[in-house]
């Protein structure tokens, strides 16, 4: 079975709006191109239980993206366009194979700037009997257009709110825009996928997670995130999962952006004390042994 669809010949996939012609073979800002590229498909057991359950979540790591943060645990593949490129059809294999191994979903890792390619994919996996939930696994940096888009295909939102501040968005991620831009995306994301449904084992069916990793020497901006969390819940009540995350590594170029150390257990312990005190209690908070770098992925093709 063959899909056509659209490569974008002027992207705005994502709030860069970069206007590359990828159908021309053009890269856009975050890395990608014409042709579908993607680093490893397996099982991953280091989400958040709900996702990962038992048997594991079905995750597929695609190429690029559209933020630069500079502590990125993954920038071989978000950075340095390390990734393999595969055909539609190839990732539709991928997804059934996914499911043949017995994983409780499809979890998408950074898919945004492969959303045509993917969505194609889906239609023939589909067809062919894929029926597991698919998580979109993004940093939340995303236009509203691409979340309605989505509509119909991601079941599961697991995305992140790194930050308020665009001085530290800019800095960090080279996206000053990015607290306007995600603000406006999870509030689509919400809408979208409506509360936190779960089967009989637990795991998550619909619904969304959100998630902030406390980064060393910006509790203050944690803080604040933690705020507008708790306005969506206190305006809706349980309408997503929190996840606090204390595992940030100092990958990349931490350290020339001033945070080349791991987050203190004091810090993390003010951060989620806040996040409690605000009433974020029915979620997800990491133990401070996942700062470790066994627990990111090697990259080496595995599954593609």
């Amino acid at each position: 079975m063959s899909t056509t669809f659209t490569i974008p010949s002027r992207c705005d996939l994502c709030p860069r709006r970069c206007g590359a012609d990828r159908a021309a073979g053009r890269a856009g800002y975050c890395g990608a191109a014409g042709t579908l590229k993607v680093a490893r498909a397996a099982l991953h057991f280091w989400e958040e239980p709900c996702i990962s359950g038992t048997r594991g979540s079905g995750t597929v790591f695609f190429s690029g993206c559209a933020l630069r943060c500079c502590y990125c645990q993954n920038y071989p593949i978000s950075a340095q366009a390390f990734g393999k490129e595969i055909t539609v059809e190839r990732l539709a294999e991928i997804f059934l194979d996914l499911q043949a191994q017995g994983a409780h979903n499809i979890n998408l890792v950074t898919p945004g700037q492969w959303q045509p390619w993917i969505m194609a994919a889906l239609d023939q996996a589909r067809a062919a009997g894929l029926h597991l939930p698919i998580v979109c696994n993004t940093g939340g940096y995303e236009t509203v257009e691409s979340v309605a888009r989505w509509a119909g295909y991601i079941d599961i939102w697991l995305a992140d709110l790194k930050y308020i501040s665009p001085a530290l968005a800019a800095d960090l991620s080279a996206a000053p825009d990015y607290p306007a831009a995600a603000k406006a995306a999870i509030e689509a994301m919400l809408a979208q996928a409506g509360r936190p449904v779960f089967d009989g084992e637990g795991i998550l069916q619909r619904g969304v997670i959100l998630r902030h990793l406390a980064i060393p020497g910006h509790t203050d901006d944690s803080f604040r995130v933690l705020d507008q969390m708790a306005a969506w819940n206190d305006a809706a009540p349980g309408c997503f999962l929190p996840s606090l995350m204390s595992q940030f590594t100092p990958f990349y170029q931490a350290a020339d952006h001033g945070i080349g150390r791991r987050i203190t257990t004091y810090e993390y312990r003010r951060v989620v004390n806040y996040a409690m005190d605000k009433g974020l209690t029915t979620g997800y908070m990491q133990q401070k042994s996942s700062a470790r770098e066994e627990y990111t992925p090697s990259f080496d093709l595995t599954g593609v």
